[in-house]
């Protein structure tokens, strides 16, 4: 008889937790509350039951860059199982957030006792890296428009279709200049234009319609 690994959910990994007898603990969050700043103690990590978390490190200068945009299924804070002492950027909810935080004992434990957990924990780190690499690919020889329309896509979860939010939670364009890597203005242009085009919507929020993806893979 073959058996087959379930999909985690996130009350699915409340149940791993609650069965390797590790008490839960619920932070929530309004949209804009810091999680975390840089240089706080690491000491645990997260999993985002609901809402979104911007990730971003701040140089001595004073000057933000955003690292990644997560959504719920998303582990963060997993670089205190690295051996990091403190954490190297700093975590903000970007709309009403609920965040699992478990021990970094607890879940090094958990990762050695509940392979299924284990395996999904991996998968997000490796995809994690290769979103970092396609970061740096698309910073180094894609345009800002390119670049602003993948970010939209990739916000949007588009191509996974369990896990689509076509519908974004407001964000700023000083957040989505800071993800791209240019000035406000470009941004606000570009919005404009996709908008014009049909390829995104206002209405009670961001709505990214798949037509977006013809910006990103025209040449």
């Amino acid at each position: 008889m073959t058996s087959t690994t379930p999909t985690i959910t996130p009350f699915e990994v409340t149940t791993f937790l609650e069965l390797a007898g590790i008490s839960t603990r619920v932070a929530k969050y309004r949209r804009g509350s810091e999680i975390f700043s840089q240089g706080d103690t690491a000491d645990s990590v997260m999993y985002i039951q609901e809402g979104g978390v911007k990730l971003s490190v701040m140089s001595r200068r004073g000057k933000e860059a955003v690292v990644a945009m997560l959504a719920p299924g998303d582990f963060f804070g997993e670089g205190c199982l690295a051996g990091q002492d403190l954490r190297m950027g700093s975590a903000t909810a970007i709309t009403a957030t609920a965040v699992l935080v478990i021990g970094r004992k607890h879940m090094a434990r958990m990762l050695h006792t509940q392979p299924t957990l284990s395996d999904r924990f991996l998968s997000h780190v490796l995809a994690r890296n290769i979103r970092i690499e396609q970061d740096l690919v698309d910073q180094l020889f894609n345009s800002s428009e390119k670049r602003l329309a993948r970010a939209l896509m990739l916000l949007a979860r588009y191509g996974k279709p369990d896990k689509t939010h076509r519908v974004l939670p407001k964000l700023s364009q000083e957040v989505l200049a800071e993800m791209v890597g240019t000035t406000r203005a470009r941004v606000n242009f570009f919005m404009n234009k996709f908008r014009k085009l049909g390829f995104i919507e206002y209405n009670g929020g961001l709505k990214v319609n798949s037509s977006l993806l013809s910006v990103v893979l025209h040449d």
